[in-house]
């Protein structure tokens, strides 16, 4: 049986482009893959589209072929009249087309390019104050690191793997129904490195890690809060094949404080104060981050009534600039009261107090 001509076969003008003939290809591929076509002919229609665009995509052997015709691949060891698959990589047409559960996906991709380590995350219990001012602390990793035995190789005596010959990529054969069709994948041997070992490193295994427990110590800036990172550049994990290592995340949780209570920069600060102290005004001490400051409490003050103490908050741990301190007063009713204290309040009670204007409004529709 005579072989049709390969521009014939693609469909295209034999001044094509490569973009044209993988095309074409792409089109004749998706139309009678046998995987996929139910025409009683697609396995057939396949294999010739395939061997013509094996060898028009090449420009060597597209220049044999525009010379010599089909007679450049006569004898070939393939069976397909005259043309070796096992040469050529069509796993980027066919990943494209069908994914990789035809069998076709990323099979060039090898695990010899080097690779960046994986990062870790620790979390890193700290006091109120420890956040605020900041701090040092001694921090433990266990971390995996390039084996010193082995170079994070692996093994010792390296060498070409036999069965890919260092390219990573091996040629299979898969079989359908419709006939026995070849691509490339990574090398079973070498799992696509292209190299193999004369022994496996004790020390690591063959992994070309180690696990080691390492005490760093790390400077906690000032101005941290709950859920803030910070990041440890290479303490990571260490990379394969010469890639970097990775890092170490430090995530903080930050106790709470008896007294003060946190908002971003700002901190607030809960004052019970008498009700002499708030109908007459006085001043009290305050304790701050920063030391006892002096309050003045205007008379006539109610509970909720907010002071603000600027630049007494927390350092913000990006711009170096303080917050505030926020002083909320709580007016203390007590529950129980002497007999003298009582006559006290009753004769306040017969006085003619000006009622507040919330009293007049009220009093209004009484």
């Amino acid at each position: 049986m005579n072989k049709r001509d390969y521009y014939e076969v693609l469909g295209v003008d034999k001044n094509a482009s490569e973009a044209e003939i993988k095309s074409a290809f792409r089109k004749l591929a998706k139309k009678y893959h046998p995987d996929v076509s139910k025409e009683p002919d697609a396995a057939e229609k396949f294999k010739e589209a395939q061997e013509a665009y094996a060898v028009l995509s090449d420009a060597q052997k597209r220049s044999q072929y525009d010379q010599f015709g089909h007679a450049a691949f006569q004898g070939g060891a393939s069976g397909t009249g005259g043309f070796d698959f096992g040469d050529f990589d069509f796993s980027d047409i066919f990943g494209d087309l069908f994914g990789s559960s035809f069998g076709f996906g990323s099979s060039r991709k090898s695990s010899n390019r080097a690779t960046r380590g994986s990062d870790s995350l620790m979390r890193i219990n700290l006091s109120f104050e420890e956040a605020v001012f900041g701090c040092k602390k001694d921090i433990k990793l266990d971390v995996y690191s390039e084996c010193p035995e082995c170079n994070g190789l692996g093994g010792h005596g390296k060498k070409t793997c036999s069965n890919c010959n260092g390219s990573g990529t091996e040629v299979v054969e898969q079989r359908t129904m419709f006939g026995l069709f070849q691509s490339r994948t990574t090398c079973h041997t070498c799992n696509g490195n292209g190299y193999t070992f004369d022994s496996k490193c004790s020390k690591c295994r063959g992994t070309g890690k180690i696990k080691e427990n390492k005490t760093i110590e790390v400077k906690i800036p000032a101005g941290v809060n709950t859920g803030n990172r910070l990041r440890l550049a290479g303490k990571g994990e260490a990379g394969s094949n010469g890639g970097p290592n990775g890092d170490v995340y430090l995530e903080f949780i930050v106790k709470e404080h008896p007294l003060f209570e946190r908002d971003e920069d700002d901190i607030y600060i809960e004052l019970p104060i008498t009700i002499t102290e708030a109908v007459l005004g006085a001043k009290k001490d305050i304790p701050t981050l920063y030391g006892n400051v002096k309050l003045t409490i205007p008379a006539g003050s109610s509970s909720g009534d907010k002071h603000r103490l600027k630049g007494k908050g927390i350092e913000n741990v990006n711009n170096k600039i303080k917050g505030d301190m926020y002083v909320i007063l709580n007016v203390i009713i007590p529950k129980k009261i002497s007999k003298e204290q009582k006559k006290l309040f009753e004769t306040l009670n017969n006085t003619n107090l000006d009622p507040s204007d919330e009293n007049k409004k009220i009093r209004k529709y009484l």
